[in-house]
C-alpha cells in the first residue's frame, strides 16, 4: 500500500504569509505560535519555517520561534521544515529544533565544496534535507536535467558523505503549464517523469513539490486550478511523489471531475498532441470560464448517476456520503442476490474499498469519510432483519468476507476525549478493520484483558491532556509485564514522536510501538503492521528511526541552557503601567444555570472546528479555498443545520459560574484572600516561571507577574460547559449507526464551550469585573482576542500543570454550580468544558514557559507540599533534564 500523501505546511512562513511575518516583525511570538498550532491541529504533517525578511535577525528569529514552539506540546509533535535561503539561519535552527528537523534546502548551485560541507553538518545535527534540483548551471527544468542534478547529489551525498537515503528529499521544481509559451508545456510530464526515475533508481529517496505552482497561470479560477491540482497529483503521486505543498484538505477526485474538463487538464498536463485545430492550453483557456460560476449560483443537481446499474449506485452512495436512497437500492441488490450478506460482502465493501483507495491515495478526505461510513452503517441496518431472520431459518452457509483485522482502540485513563479516536476508528471500518472501542477513562488492566478476550492484532491508547502519555507509558510497561507482543498504537493531541520514542517504545519491547499523527496515517500503518511481508521491515524501520531520535533528543537535553531559577526571578516582567483595576461588581462566585444557545453560537470560532476534520484554512476564507474549499463549505453546511437544531431542540445546556476575590502576588504565586481584609488566605495558584535565557531586556515571565504584590488588586476564575446532554446525544446517533452526526454533535459541542468562554469573558471585562468597561469589540476582534486582559488555563503553556485546576474548581465549586467534575488526571467533564483564570492587566499577555531546570522543579515541589519525583510527573513535558 502506498504511503497517505503528505502535506507541508507553509504559513509559518514570513515570505509567503503576511499576517506571519507582521507577528514576527513585530515581536508577537504568542500569535505567531497560534498560527503553527492551527495548521497542526488542521492536520499539517511537517510545518516549514522561513524568517527570510530583510528587517529580521534571522538566526535570532528562527531561534526564538523554534525555543518557544519546543515548549508547546501540541505543536512540536510534528517535524519541522528549516527553510532559508540562508545558511546561518539554518543552522542556528538546527542548534535548537526538537526531534528530527528536514532542512529546506541544499543544492549545488555554488559547487560542490559548498553543498558538502553544508550536507555534512545536516548530517551531525541529524537532519534529514530537501535537495533543489539546482546547479551551477541553474534550475532543472527538463526531465533530462532534473535526474542528472538529483543522480548527482545523491551519490555524493550516500556514496561520498554517508548519508542515510531515506533522509534525502529530493525537490526536482514544479512550474506552471499552460502559459502560452510552447517551452512551458511539458514542465508538468518532466516533473513526474523526473520522479518516476528518482523513486526507481535512487532507493529510499523521496521526492517533494509545491503543488500550486503548476496551476499558477489559471490564478483567479479556483474551480480550474482545483482541477488542475487533482489531475497532477493523480499522476504524481502514481509516479511516486511523497509529500509537497498543497493545503491538507479536500481536492476534486479524479474521477469526479467533468469529463470534459478532465480530458482538457490532462491533455495539458500529459502535453498530449492536441485534438483540434488550437493548442491544448488554448482549449483549456477557451473552456475555463464555463467552470468558474459565481458566489452563491444555484447548482443544479446531477442525478445521472441514478441510471447506473444498482452497484454502482450504490458505490456512488457510498463515495459520496448519500443516504438519500441507499435503502431502496440496497433492498434491490437484496432482491438480486441469493443471500442479504452477499449484498454487504459484494456491492457496499466494493463502494468502500474505492473509498479506502481514494482515501488513502489523498483524494478523499476526513468529512467525506466519515459520511460514507454513515451510508454503509445504514445500508448494514437495513439487511439485518433479513440476515437474522436467515439465520433463525437455517445455519448459514459460508460465513462473512474476511475481516482486515481487529483493533481495539481506548482513550486512556483519567482523559475524556475521543473526537480523533473516533474518526480515526470510522477510518479504520471503513477499510475493512473490526474496532472494538472501549471509549474513554480505560485503566490499562481493562485494556489488556478486552484486547486477550477479543484476540486482537493491534492495540491503539489515545490522549488529549500531558497526563495521559505517562498513562500510556504505564499501559506499555503493563503490555511488557504481561507477554503481550502485538503492536502498540500511540496517538492524541498531546502525543508526539519524540515521546513515543523516548518513554513509550522502551517500555514494551516484546512487541512493536508506533506513532500515528492523525486519522489519514491510521491506515496505511496499521496496514503495514498487519502485512505479513512487510511487518517484520516496518517494526526494523520504526525501531531503528526512534533509536535516532533517542540519540538526538539526548544531545539536545545536553546543550539548552537556561537561566538559574534565581536570575530568572531578577529578570521578571515589571509593568509600565501599575495602576490596579477597580472593584468587581461582586467577590464570591456566580452561576449561570442556562446561557442561551444562539448567543454562544454567535461568538464561535469556526476555524478550530474545521481542524478537528483535517481541514486546513481560516474561517471564512477556507469556504472559498482552492483545495479545500468545496469541502468545507459542504461541512460548513451541515454544520450550520445542526447547530439550528441544536438551539431549537435545546439538544445542549450551557452552564457555568464565575467567581472573584481580593489576590496579591507572593513571588511566583498568587495568594487569593478570603475577604477584604488581605489578612487570611483562601487559596494559593502556583505558578512557573520561564528559564529560557533572555536577551534585548526580555522578561521572564510568570502569570503572578501580572498582579500586584501590594494594594488592592484581584483574581478572576471561570469553569464553563456546553456539554449537559452532548454524551448523550453522540450516543443517540451511534446507536443509528450515524458516526458523522455523532462526531459531528461532539465538535459542535466544543465549539459552543469555547464560545462560552468567549462570551463570558466579554461579560466579565465589560460588567461583572468592568475593567474594560467601554470595550466595543467586533465578534472577529473577539476570535482574534485584541481586548484587554487574558483567560489562561491550568494544563496550558502558560501554567502546564493540571492539578492547579482542583485549586480552580474548589473555589468555584463548579460541581454544584455548573455540573462539572474533574478525572484523577484534572480532564474536565463533560468532555466540552473549559476553564481558566481571569487577569485584567492591561499589559498581560498569554506566554509559555518553556522548559525548566531542576532548581524550579524543588522549588515547586516545596511551595506546593510534593516531593520531586510528584513534582517530575506533574512536569514531565517541560522538564530540561532526563527524569529519573
Amino acid at each position: 500500500m502506498r504511503p497517505t500523501f503528505i502535506n507541508v505546511g507553509e504559513r509559518t512562513n514570513v515570505t509567503g504569509s503576511a499576517r506571519f511575518r507582521k507577528l514576527i516583525v513585530e515581536g508577537d511570538y504568542p500569535a505567531a505560535l497560534s498560527v503553527a498550532r492551527q495548521q497542526v491541529e488542521a492536520g499539517a504533517a511537517i510545518i516549514d519555517i522561513n524568517m527570510d525578511e530583510g528587517l529580521l535577525d534571522g538566526p535570532k528569529a528562527m531561534t526564538t520561534f523554534l525555543n518557544l514552539m519546543a515548549a508547546e506540546p501540541d505543536i512540536a509533535r510534528v517535524p519541522v521544515m528549516i527553510d532559508s535561503s540562508k545558511w546561518e539561519v539554518i543552522e542556528a535552527g538546527l542548534k535548537c529544533v526538537q526531534g528530527k528537523p528536514i532542512v529546506n534546502s541544499i543544492s549545488l548551485k555554488a559547487g560542490e565544496a559548498e553543498f558538502r560541507e553544508q550536507a555534512v553538518k545536516c548530517l551531525r545535527y541529524g537532519a534529514a534535507v530537501v535537495v533543489m534540483a539546482f546547479d551551477e548551471q541553474g534550475q532543472a527544468d527538463t526531465a533530462a536535467r532534473k535526474i542528472e542534478i538529483c543522480t548527482r547529489a545523491y551519490r555524493l551525498l550516500v556514496d561520498e558523505i554517508g548519508f542515510p537515503p531515506e533522509d534525502i528529499i529530493f525537490d526536482p521544481n514544479i512550474f506552471a503549464v499552460a502559459t502560452g509559451i510552447e517551452e512551458h508545456d511539458n514542465y508538468a510530464v518532466d516533473f513526474i517523469e523526473a520522479t518516476r526515475v528518482i523513486k526507481q533508481t535512487l532507493p529510499y529517496a523521496r521526492v517533494s513539490g509545491g503543488v500550486s505552482n503548476v496551476s499558477f497561470s489559471f490564478r483567479g479560477n479556483e474551480p480550474v486550478r482545483r482541477a488542475i491540482h487533482s489531475v497532477f497529483l493523480y499522476h504524481a503521486i502514481q509516479a511516486g511523489m511523497d509529500m509537497g505543498i498543497v493545503n491538507a484538505g479536500d481536492l476534486p477526485i479524479y474521477d469526479d471531475l467533468d469529463p470534459e474538463l478532465r480530458e482538457a487538464v490532462e491533455d495539458v498536463i500529459l502535453n498530449r498532441p492536441q485534438r483540434t485545430n488550437v493548442s491544448n492550453t488554448e482549449r483549456l483557456v477557451d473552456m475555463a470560464p464555463r467552470y468558474k460560476g459565481e458566489k452563491g449560483q444555484a447548482q443544479v443537481v446531477d442525478l445521472k448517476w441514478r441510471d447506473a446499474p444498482v452497484g454502482k449506485r450504490i458505490e456512488h452512495a457510498l463515495v459520496h456520503g448519500i443516504t438519500d436512497w441507499i435503502e431502496q437500492d440496497t433492498e434491490e441488490a437484496r432482491l438480486q442476490a441469493e443471500r442479504p450478506l452477499h449484498v454487504i460482502e459484494g456491492a457496499l465493501m466494493d463502494g468502500m474499498n474505492v473509498v479506502g483507495d481514494l482515501f488513502g491515495a489523498g483524494k478523499m478526505f476526513l468529512p467525506q469519510v466519515v459520511k460514507s461510513a454513515r451510508v454503509m452503517k445504514q445500508a448494514v441496518a437495513w439487511l439485518e432483519p433479513y440476515m437474522e431472520a436467515e439465520k433463525a431459518g437455517q445455519e448459514a452457509k459460508g460465513g462473512p468476507r474476511e475481516q482486515a483485522g481487529r483493533i481495539l482502540m481506548a482513550t486512556v485513563k483519567g482523559d475524556v476525549h475521543d473526537i480523533g479516536k473516533n474518526i480515526v476508528g470510522v477510518v479504520l471500518q471503513c477499510n475493512n478493520y473490526e474496532v472494538i472501542d472501549l471509549g474513554v477513562m480505560v485503566p490499562a488492566d481493562r485494556i489488556l484483558d478486552a484486547a486477550i478476550e477479543h484476540k486482537v492484532d493491534i492495540v491503539g491508547l489515545s490522549g488529549l491532556i500531558t497526563p495521559s502519555l505517562d498513562e500510556m507509558v504505564f499501559v506499555a510497561s503493563e503490555m511488557e509485564r504481561r507477554g503481550f507482543d502485538i503492536p502498540l498504537l500511540i496517538g492524541g493531541a498531546t502525543t508526539s514522536r519524540t515521546h513515543t520514542a523516548v518513554k513509550i517504545e522502551p517500555a514494551y519491547r516484546r512487541g512493536s510501538t508506533t506513532y500515528v499523527i492523525d486519522a489519514s496515517r491510521a491506515v496505511g500503518v496499521v496496514a503495514g503492521l498487519l502485512s505479513p511481508a512487510d511487518r517484520a521491515s516496518n517494526e526494523a524501520a520504526t525501531r531503528e528511526e526512534y533509536a535516532r531520535i533517542r540519540e538526538q533528543y539526548a544531545r539536545g537535553q545536553e546543550v539548552k541552557a537556561r537561566f538559574s531559577l534565581d536570575r530568572a526571578r531578577a529578570n521578571r516582567f515589571r509593568p509600565s503601567n501599575n495602576a490596579l483595576p477597580p472593584r468587581p461588581s461582586f467577590l464570591g462566585v456566580k452561576a449561570f444555570d442556562a446561557w442561551d444557545l444562539g448567543d454562544l453560537a454567535d461568538h464561535i470560532d469556526w476555524t478550530p472546528f474545521f481542524a478537528s476534520w483535517e481541514l486546513i484554512g481560516r474561517y471564512p476564507l477556507i469556504l472559498e479555498d482552492e483545495v479545500v474549499g468545496q469541502a468545507a463549505r459542504d461541512l460548513f453546511k451541515d454544520a450550520q443545520a445542526m447547530l439550528k437544531r441544536i438551539i431549537d431542540e435545546r439538544w445542549f445546556t450551557a452552564r457555568g459560574v464565575a467567581g472573584f476575590w481580593p489576590a496579591n502576588a507572593r513571588g511566583d504565586d498568587v495568594v487569593v484572600w478570603a475577604d477584604e481584609t488581605r489578612t487570611s488566605e483562601l487559596a494559593r495558584f502556583h505558578g512557573l516561571r520561564q528559564q529560557i535565557a533572555k536577551s534585548n531586556g526580555k522578561p521572564n515571565l510568570c502569570l503572578s507577574d501580572f498582579v500586584a504584590e501590594d494594594g488592592e488588586d484581584w483574581l478572576g476564575a471561570f469553569a464553563v460547559t456546553a456539554g449537559h446532554g452532548e454524551l448523550e446525544k453522540a450516543a443517540e446517533f451511534r446507536a443509528k449507526g450515524d458516526d458523522y452526526s455523532a462526531i459531528l454533535a461532539t465538535a459542535l459541542a466544543d465549539r459552543l464551550a469555547e464560545a462560552f468562554a468567549e462570551r463570558l469573558h466579554k461579560e466579565v471585562r465589560t460588567q461583572l469585573w468592568g475593567h474594560a468597561p467601554d470595550e466595543a469589540a467586533t465578534i472577529e476582534e473577539l476570535i482574534a482576542e485584541t481586548y484587554e486582559g487574558i483567560r489562561p488555563a491550568p494544563g496550558y503553556p502558560a501554567q502546564p500543570d493540571h492539578t492547579e485546576k482542583a485549586t480552580l474548581f474548589r473555589l468555584l465549586d463548579a460541581g454544584r454550580n455548573a455540573g462539572m467534575a474533574l478525572t484523577e488526571s484534572f480532564a474536565m467533564t463533560p468532555p466540552a468544558s473549559v476553564s481558566g483564570l481571569y487577569f485584567a492587566h492591561p499589559e498581560s499577555h498569554y506566554f509559555g514557559v518553556g522548559k525548566i531546570d531542576r532548581d524550579q522543579v524543588e522549588d515547586y515541589a516545596r511551595r506546593k507540599g510534593w516531593d520531586l519525583a510528584t513534582a517530575e510527573r506533574w512536569l514531565s513535558p517541560i522538564l530540561n533534564y532526563p527524569r529519573a
